[in-house]
């Protein structure tokens, strides 16, 4: 990856993804949508086995453009949850994604800790992050998921007022955690059903596994009649 600079520090992110792996950990003690805000999406099940893959934290200068490969190889949609700072470093790749077809939401501009975070300062999160998404891309975003998955009153709040659909996840793939790709797959491969929001990154601060699992349980799903889509061609499949 050479000199790249990568904005996200390690310290801060390690903290960051202990917190979101004990989300995780509540959905599977208490349920999957115990702790999930009213507002927010975690799955949409629907007759069609239509499932989404989503992606974190980037754009990655290296790993983004790995992944992006390996879904056009495999002719299907995904969605990004973006960080604005990295937006601004690699805003080449963000328009890669939107040009091919995948959707991308808003991850906020810092990816701050979000228990410290306000409303005002969340709003503020955002709209830098939609300032550059429109400045470089000329694209508005129209999903949201907070960093960490953290969904209390005030996000909610502020979801609600800038008009976003706030969007979680009902399989993390901890990749973030840097869980060794054959994990990862067989952790999808035995939980995957119609419906399914799938959480990965494309940005991972040390050698990630992320690409390695999607070439390995992207053809598996796809084989056992899956359809990968983005996260708006999901919400309409939506069984009644």
């Amino acid at each position: 990856m050479g000199s790249a600079r990568l904005p996200l520090r390690l310290a801060d992110r390690t903290i960051k993804r202990a917190l979101s792996g004990l989300c995780a950990l509540s959905f599977l003690l208490f349920g999957q949508r115990a702790f999930a805000a009213p507002t927010a999406v975690i799955s949409v099940p629907n007759e069609e086995n239509k499932i989404a893959l989503t992606f974190d934290d980037g754009p990655h200068p290296y790993y983004t453009e790995q992944i992006l490969d390996i879904l056009d190889e495999y002719g299907i949609k995904a969605t990004f949850f973006v960080v604005g700072e990295n937006v601004q470093l690699y805003p080449e790749l963000v328009k890669r994604e939107i040009e091919a077809g995948h959707e991308v939401g808003n991850h906020t501009y810092s990816h701050p800790h979000m228990r410290n975070l306000s409303e005002k300062a969340l709003s503020e999160e955002l709209q830098k992050t939609e300032q550059v998404l429109e400045e470089l891309c000329d694209y508005r975003p129209r999903l949201f998921r907070p960093p960490e998955g953290f969904c209390c009153n005030a996000v909610q709040n502020c979801a609600k007022t800038m008009s976003y659909q706030l969007l979680l996840w009902d399989i993390d793939t901890t990749d973030w955690a840097h869980n060794p790709a054959d994990n990862i797959v067989k952790l999808v491969l035995g939980n995957a059903k119609s419906g399914d929001i799938i959480l990965c990154h494309d940005y991972v601060t040390k050698p990630s596994p992320t690409p390695e699992a999607l070439r390995r349980f992207i053809p598996k799903l796809k084989a056992k009649g899956f359809e990968f889509v983005t996260i708006s061609e999901l919400m309409e499949s939506e069984a009644l």
